[in-house]
């Protein structure tokens, strides 16, 4: 990590941007015209950043499953945000606590540089947060949110199972849907967007990540080496697969690089994402031995999820796959 450089000390300068507790959209909120240094990523990220979608390029597709619909209106993240800083306050902490945190940048005292955007984060199972915990002007919404989207991935991760050739209930049996956490995430205007990102380039480490983004646009995904736009389809919600169940399907399913372009827009971008984990933490994972063989040996070494997830925490956000760590080849 960057320290002190002539007047310029980024450990000191990212200390006191957390303890401010004021996050970006504080910043935004004091008017400034440009954003401070820590926000500033290197000029090989900032070349990444320019177009590459070529215009060949096909729209990713939308599936309509018809049910179950999700019939409970998605969480009121922006009002939340959008609160006066001693509201939001008492909520901000690294630690999960009782399972409710707002924070800026999950990855802030790992990474080479910050990325512009807060974040609301509430643990779903498989211990939810206490309801009284949980931000009074979203409370009712989340756990109406909570309820559905878990009756969804439910039928995703039976597709997902059946897709592999094992039963519709394999993927539930090891409590791939029980861990859940929701984050919601507001990436405010920032005054300079082609000197950072709202979400670096990362793959999420979990089963199946579900979001729910605005109009705003913003969210790109990876794909044969370039970057495509995600552009928000109403009433849709992304279904991204993460590196754990590309380790437990031997590679049958890929998991996605993905990223969020910084805002330029006045109007705030404002997403939902819900990550589905195993509950089962000390349980050991790795390939599944009905889809390993001869012909296609096991890629992945076994692992505790614990230990998978540990490691996740201690990295920054920059686009290296967990799933490298655990490769036999």
């Amino acid at each position: 990590m960057e320290t002190a450089c002539g007047d310029y000390d980024r450990a000191q300068e990212v200390k006191q941007f957390d303890q401010s507790k004021h996050g970006v959209k504080g910043l935004v909120d004091s008017g400034l015209s440009s954003i401070p240094r820590i926000f500033i990523h290197p000029p090989e990220t900032l070349q990444q950043l320019k177009p590459t979608t070529r215009p060949d390029t096909q729209p990713i597709p939308t599936i309509d499953l018809s049910a179950p619909r999700l019939r409970h209106r998605p969480p009121a993240v922006r009002a939340f945000h959008e609160q006066p800083a001693e509201v939001k306050m008492p909520f901000y902490r690294r630690e999960a606590g009782p399972g409710v945190s707002y924070l800026s940048n999950v990855d802030l005292y790992a990474s080479k540089a910050a990325s512009w955007r807060d974040t609301l984060q509430v643990r779903l199972g498989p211990v939810p947060a206490v309801a009284q915990d949980i931000p009074e002007v979203c409370s009712d919404e989340i756990l109406g949110w909570n309820r559905e989207i878990d009756r969804l991935v439910q039928q995703l991760l039976g597709l997902a199972g059946e897709g592999l050739g094992l039963s519709a209930d394999k993927l539930k049996e090891m409590t791939c849907h029980e861990g859940r956490v929701m984050v919601g995430h507001y990436y405010p205007q920032c005054p300079q967007p082609d000197l950072t990102v709202g979400l670096a380039s990362h793959c999420d480490p979990g089963v199946l990540t579900l979001v729910l983004q605005d109009h705003m646009g913003g969210l790109q995904v990876k794909h044969d080496g370039v970057w495509v736009d995600v552009k928000p389809v109403p009433g849709a919600l992304v279904v991204n697969v993460g590196d754990l169940l590309q380790i437990i399907s031997n590679d049958e399913y890929n998991s996605v690089d993905h990223r969020v372009l910084a805002n330029p827009n006045r109007e705030p971008r404002v997403s939902i994402a819900v990550f589905f984990n195993p509950s089962n933490r000390e349980g050991v994972f790795g390939p599944l031995p009905e889809l390993t063989s001869p012909e296609k040996p096991p890629l992945y070494r076994e692992f505790t999820y614990s230990e998978f997830m540990q490691r996740f925490f201690k990295k920054e956000l920059d686009g290296k796959s967990l799933k490298n760590y655990y490769k036999l080849q």
